[in-house]
Formats: C-alpha cells, sequence, structure tokens
C-alpha cells in the first residue's frame, strides 16, 4: 500500500470515529478505551507518512553509524505524528482537569525540543534544560509525588525533588531504549496498557483515557517501524523523550494505593521496570568501568551497551531482542496488576519475583558485555 492510499484510509478512520452516530455508539456502549485507542491510532496512521514525507523533503533524516543499529538513512520526527495523535485526541475528548493541563503543557515543551534536536543536534544540556521546564510546569499544575508524608521535616521540597527525578529519570530511560524498530513504541504501548488496567482498578478513569490515547497513538505509528525490511521512519528523540514523559505523568498522576506506600510505589516502578533498569543498569556499568566521570559525561556519552544491544550481542536478531524485551515488559506489568489486590505476604513474593527476573536479566546482559558498547 503506497503512502497515499495509507493517508487516505487514516483520513477516513478519522472521520468516520469524528461523526455524531459513531462516536454515540461507542460511548453509549460503554466503549470508550476502544474508541480513544482506534482514534489515536487512526490519526497517527494518518499523519505519519505525511510527517515522513516532509523529513525527507527537509532532510531530516538519522545517518548511519558506529553506534547505531540501521544502515540506511532514515526520516525521523515520527514522534511529531504521535504527539499530534495523541494531543488531538486527547482535545477531542477529554474535559482538561489542572493536573492533565499540566502533563500536556509539559509534553508540548519536551516535543518541541525533541523536534528541535531531530533537525539540529541540540547539545544534552539543553535538552535535560527542557526536560527540566516541562517537568516543572506540571509540578505547578499540580503533577506531584506526596511519597514523603506531610509529618516528616521537608516533606513538600522533599516530594517535589522526588517529582522532578521521577519525570527525568523516565523520559530519558524510554528516550535511551530508543535504539531498536519498535521498541520505544512498543514499551509505550505495553506500559500503557498496563497504566489502564491498573487504573480501571483503583477507579481512576481519566487516567486510563488518557493512557488509552497513548497506546492508539503508538499503534498506529508502530506498523512504519517495526516492520519486515526495516523501519521506514524513526520516532527520534521527538517521540520517544514524549512517550517517556507521558508515562512518568501517568504514574505521578495515579493514586495507586490508599493506604500501603509499598503498593503505591511499586506499580508504576514495576509497569516501567523495563527502561528504569536498564537506565540504572547502565549509567552503575558505565561509571563502574570509567567510561564516564560526571552529570555532562553521561549526558552526552553514547553507546551500544543498552539491554537491546546486550541481547544482540548474544545472537539475537533486531526482531528477537524487541520481542523479548516486550514479554519482559509485560511479566513486569502482570506483577503490577496483582501487587494492587495482593495480601502482604504476596505483595512481597510477587517483588522477590520480580527481582528474580531483573537478576537474570542482569546475568544475561553481563554475558553480552562480551561486545563492547
Amino acid at each position: 500500500m503506497s503512502d497515499v492510499w495509507r493517508s487516505a484510509v487514516g483520513l477516513a478512520l478519522v472521520v468516520g470515529l469524528l461523526t455524531p452516530p459513531v462516536h454515540r455508539w461507542f460511548y453509549g456502549g460503554g466503549l470508550v478505551w476502544p474508541y480513544l485507542v482506534s482514534l489515536a491510532f487512526a490519526i497517527a496512521w494518518f499523519m505519519v507518512p505525511l510527517v515522513r514525507a516532509y523529513a525527507g523533503w527537509r532532510g531530516v533524516l538519522d545517518q548511519p553509524a558506529a553506534r547505531k543499529v540501521h544502515r540506511v538513512a532514515t526520516p525521523l520526527l515520527g514522534g511529531a505524528a504521535v504527539y499530534v495523535a495523541f494531543a488531538a485526541t486527547a482535545l477531542a475528548n477529554f474535559h482538561f482537569s489542572m493536573p492533565l493541563k499540566g502533563v500536556a503543557l509539559g509534553a508540548t515543551i519536551v516535543v518541541a525540543l525533541g523536534v528541535l534536536d531531530d533537525i539540529a543536534e541540540l547539545p544534552a544540556g539543553v535538552k535535560l534544560s527542557g526536560q527540566v521546564a516541562g517537568a516543572a510546569i506540571a509540578m505547578l499544575y499540580g503533577v506531584v509525588l506526596h511519597t514523603v508524608p506531610s509529618w516528616f521535616p521537608g516533606s513538600a521540597a522533599l516530594n517535589l525533588a522526588l517529582t522532578l527525578l521521577c519525570f527525568l529519570t523516565v523520559t530519558n530511560a524510554v528516550q535511551f531504549l530508543d535504539g531498536m524498530d519498535g521498541l520505544a513504541a512498543g514499551i509505550g504501548i505495553i506500559a500503557g496498557i498496563f497504566f489502564s488496567v491498573t487504573a480501571l482498578q483503583t477507579d481512576q478513569r481519566y487516567l486510563v483515557y488518557l493512557a488509552a490515547a497513548l497506546v492508539g497513538a503508538c499503534l498506529g505509528f508502530l506498523p512504519y517501524n517495526f516492520r519486515p525490511g526495516g523501519a521506514t521512519i524513526f520516532l527520534g528523540d521527538s517521540g520517544s523523550s514524549f512517550i517517556g514523559f507521558t508515562l512518568a505523568g501517568l504514574a505521578v498522576m495515579g493514586e495507586w494505593a490508599d493506604d500501603d506506600p509499598v503498593v503505591a510505589l511499586f506499580t508504576p516502578v514495576l509497569i516501567l521496570g523495563v527502561p528504569l533498569f536498564d537506565i540504572a543498569f547502565v549509567s552503575i556499568a558505565r561509571v563502574v568501568t570509567g567510561k564516564v566521570h560526571s552529570l555532562h559525561e553521561w549526558l552526552a556519552y553514547t553507546g551500544k551497551d543498552h539491554i537491546h544491544h546486550r541481547f544482540e550481542a548474544l545472537g539475537l536478531s533486531k526482531s528477537q531482542s524487541v520481542l523479548l524485551i516486550y514479554f519482559i515488559s509485560a511479566t513486569l506489568g502482570l506483577s503490577a496488576l496483582l501487587l494492587e489486590r495482593a495480601t502482604a505476604h504476596e505483595a512481597m513474593l510477587l517483588l522477590v519475583q520480580a527481582a528474580c527476573v531483573l537478576a537474570i536479566i542482569a546475568v544475561i546482559e553481563g554475558v553480552g558485555r562480551g561486545r563492547p558498547g
């Protein structure tokens, strides 16, 4: 199917889904989640060929290099299509609460800087400053963790610091994972699904629907990126940072347990377990091996030492490496679903099980370190 036909089909789906009878049928039947996923999917499916054509025309291409896994120049800016699909779905269906406005505005800043970075590489410090600004805006709108109890001295400042750390860590963790076709978008889909189900368990409908828009937007992009013959477009920094920032927003906004701080903390940690583990493992390895000595070096360092690179070094194909990471992410996500209704004893067993899964991955990655990053 040509790009023209793909866009035409996508546009027809968008128009059809936006017609009042179709909209009423989905909403009246209690099918809001499938509707939001379908609409975001259709918009992304429509937008990606247009963005790809623009990127090719303007020469916004990711060139092959020693540290990269692709062999031909590939258009960037796919993240712009994912962002537009998410934003359009949200604007057409959501009544924006203050926290949702904060995450949306913060994500817009992150995406805008990501697009600029895709067009003309920005210094790592500038990108980090943009992420800090996006997180600060979200926090101004009330998107703040309440991990530290109010009776603890300096709890407000500590919660703000933890919230900032959460946004920066998750955003960069997903961005660092965007090194193989389908990986970052796939993680966005899997994490979005588990956030949806967990939010449904805890009666947080607005988070269910917000995650649905992210799932659909990533699904609409994935067929262009994770396909036989290689990707025809990449997310770029704009897309991977947007997915990471939005997932961080879901994690922070959610109330994952009423009276159990362990469940409240580890539910989003398990859902985001793969990117969080990867950024921690790689950072520790780089410091221990002397590859980085400062925050600036850590931000600027690029190497083939992430989880997907290690799996490929063991002899897996790129597709096999990505699918294996999908299954690991889904395994940890299932643990998060069980955690919400688990007893204290069951919760401990689930966390030990998750720790064992990550320990197995660490051992496998250690073997895969035989090929230097």
